[in-house]
């Protein structure tokens, strides 16, 4: 008579999995990788002031390359997001979620592309624009459709996140979802002043403190590569 040996299973890694969750870390590092580069630059490039100017602003003047190149890296993690959010929903909000993020991701594309005009005396040594440009005139259409298109992710992802059973969260990404856009559309009728800086700096804030707990909660709800 035989006798069955049993051997243990040997678990398999799953290589789609691992993409998925890779690609939703590139959503936690992007808001501090942004937000740290262009604190550098602002600290650092004569004339800048975080009280009166925007971080747009960098990309004039003769380092304005590096805010530019900024602004490109970041739109590539967060569409590597996008495609990490739309993998991770389920079907009926895949689609809007990531197709939503990716437009914002895109935006920061032609933000670079199309720097604004000069403004608050920066940068050092040039003149305030008193007319928009065609350059000014599409990097504000480039950052309200950006801050539209993130707020619409954050709403629907938060939807998402709630049905996932992440109350809390899902709570947060619908208030950041208002701030972005009431600070993108205070900061652009204010942009003169201090407090339309502020309200900018707001806005840009909260979406970029957003896609990281975002995209931090749907990496642990994304099903381990281990199985």
């Amino acid at each position: 008579m035989s006798t069955a040996v049993s051997t243990p299973s040997t678990p398999t890694f799953d290589r789609g999995r691992a993409v998925t969750k890779s690609l939703l870390g590139w959503g936690v590092v992007a808001g501090p990788f942004y937000l740290v580069v262009g604190l550098a630059q602002a600290l650092l490039v004569p004339g800048f002031d975080l009280s009166r100017h925007a971080l747009s602003l960098l990309l004039l003047g003769p380092f304005g390359w590096i805010q530019a190149v900024n602004l490109c890296l970041s739109g590539l993690m967060v569409l590597a997001a996008a495609v990490g959010f739309a993998r991770v929903m389920p079907r009926r909000a895949n689609g809007w979620a990531g197709t939503f993020l990716g437009i914002y991701g895109l935006s920061l594309f032609a933000a670079a592309i199309f720097p604004p005009d000069p403004m608050g005396g920066f940068p050092v040594g040039g003149t305030d624009a008193t007319t928009a440009s065609t350059s000014g005139l599409l990097h504000m259409a480039a950052g309200a459709v950006g801050f539209v298109s993130l707020a619409v992710a954050a709403v629907v992802i938060g939807v998402w996140l709630r049905r996932s059973g992440r109350r809390a969260v899902a709570i947060v990404s619908w208030i950041a979802a208002a701030v972005i856009v009431l600070g993108f559309m205070g900061g652009a009728a204010l942009a003169l002043v201090p407090a339309g800086v502020g309200l900018l700096w707001l806005a840009v804030v909260a979406g970029w403190a957003w896609l990281l707990v975002a995209s931090l909660t749907a990496y642990r709800l994304a099903p381990s590569p281990d199985c």
